[in-house]
């Protein structure tokens, strides 16, 4: 006998050993104790059944997330490379190309602690507490503006939160509705007259964007000048601080000698400079409206887009939920300033 129906004999027999009637044959395995099954059987449903003892809070959160998370899905919760963003996407369900996360379409928050604590992290799924998942939701939730950083997420909370897109789904009714037009006869062979294409497949941020602008070359082209911000007098010990600050920006962000694009444009000379002028890099349509509207980065108007970027410009693509104290802002603003191009 070869080598390889050995092996598949082997296999075979090995196969049916582990089958039920030989597993009692033989003695192997018993019957799971309750508690066994009631490890496994841990699902939260939408009303709440399930839910743990615990709690945690966006402060907590955002360690355990760096420490367990971001590698995947960003310091921020908004994502790296083809991992899932959990943040972002508000009011983007309409739109052709929607945004889909825990803040903009999830309509359970049950059905995200149910599968963080049951699926994450990636290679170590369920070894996470109860008191770390709450956290790690308290985090994903406030980078989504959807709570207060000092919200502690519980059972006893955990309603409190209003999910954006809870009643964006419907009773899925398809058995009684359209299943039946389907269990006939399935046509196979010339069908339609004419076969036409009427949609093509569109893969996020890999369709180039197209410049109809031409170049004009001509002598009589007036390029209209930069505005003039007068940047104010350097303070290197509060750019020291801002350097431990910019420790929140450095997963998207690279400032300085040799720094390049990442999911954000380089920070070097920003502060005074015109917004949306960093080459190579693709700007969301918010940005690049504002940038034609004539924004330029004062502190002032840095100042103001760090401590909300999202309320400031409504579209950004940056997920960062924003620094809460103009301390920080203050901070990271004289630490870029330390940069010049």
């Amino acid at each position: 006998m070869s080598k390889f129906l050995k092996s598949v004999g082997l296999v075979t027999a090995a196969f049916l050993i582990a089958s039920p009637a030989f597993a009692e044959k033989f003695g192997l395995g018993r019957t799971a104790l309750p508690e066994e099954i009631a490890a496994w059987d841990r699902d939260i449903r939408p009303d709440g059944t399930g839910l743990p003892d615990g709690g945690g809070d966006a402060f907590t959160g955002e360690e355990i997330f760096a420490d367990k998370c971001a590698a995947c899905h960003g310091d921020f919760a908004e994502g790296i490379d083809n991992w899932p963003k959990l943040a972002g996407g508000a009011d983007t369900l309409d739109h052709e190309d929607p945004l889909k996360t825990v803040g903009s379409y999830w309509p359970y928050l049950s059905t995200a602690y149910d599968y963080i604590q049951r699926s994450m992290p990636y290679g170590d799924a369920g070894t996470l507490s109860n008191d770390e998942t709450y956290a790690i939701l308290a985090y994903i939730l406030y980078s989504n503006d959807l709570i207060e950083d000092d919200f502690v997420l519980s059972k006893e909370t955990f309603f409190y939160v209003e999910m954006p897109n809870a009643n964006g789904f419907v009773v899925d009714d398809r058995a009684e509705t359209e299943y039946a037009q389907w269990s006939v006869e399935p046509c196979m062979k010339d069908c339609k007259d004419e076969v036409k294409v009427t949609m093509r497949a569109m893969v996020l941020d890999v369709t180039p964007e197209e410049d109809n602008a031409a170049a004009d070359t001509s002598e009589d082209v007036v390029v209209a000048a930069e505005p003039e911000v007068v940047v104010p007098a350097f303070d290197p010990e509060l750019a020291e601080k801002g350097a431990k600050v910019f420790r929140k920006c450095k997963a998207c962000h690279q400032v300085g000698e040799g720094a390049k694009n990442r999911s954000g444009p380089i920070l070097t000379g920003i502060v005074g400079k015109a917004a949306g002028a960093v080459d190579d890099f693709k700007y969301s349509k918010a940005l690049k409206a504002a940038a034609d509207g004539g924004l330029v980065w004062s502190e002032d108007e840095l100042a103001a887009f760090l401590a909300k970027p999202k309320k400031y410009l409504k579209g950004t693509k940056m997920s960062f939920a924003g620094l809460k104290k103009e301390s920080d802002q203050a901070a990271i603003i004289e630490y870029l300033k330390s940069f010049e191009e």
